[in-house]
């Protein structure tokens, strides 16, 4: 079995697949399009909460501040 990506053009190709899945010679998968590049800034926007990022922004300050000092 081969699973194939196609890109159909007209919807009378869409119903001859769709009568070829009625007669149990494929199957219809259908999928949503995915971005090529995506940005990871927009990937994992709103993953947390505003207030998670605001204890986590400084704690990575006061971490890079801790390296600024003379041991």
């Amino acid at each position: 079995m081969k699973t194939l990506t196609i890109e159909i053009k007209d919807d009378k190709v869409l119903k001859l697949l769709q009568n070829l899945e009625n007669m149990k010679i494929l199957r219809i998968l259908e999928s949503k399009p995915q971005k090529a590049h995506q940005k990871l800034s927009e990937r994992f926007a709103g993953s947390i909460s505003k207030k998670t990022a605001e204890k986590l922004q400084k704690h990575i300050n006061e971490i890079r501040n801790e390296w600024e000092r003379d041991i």
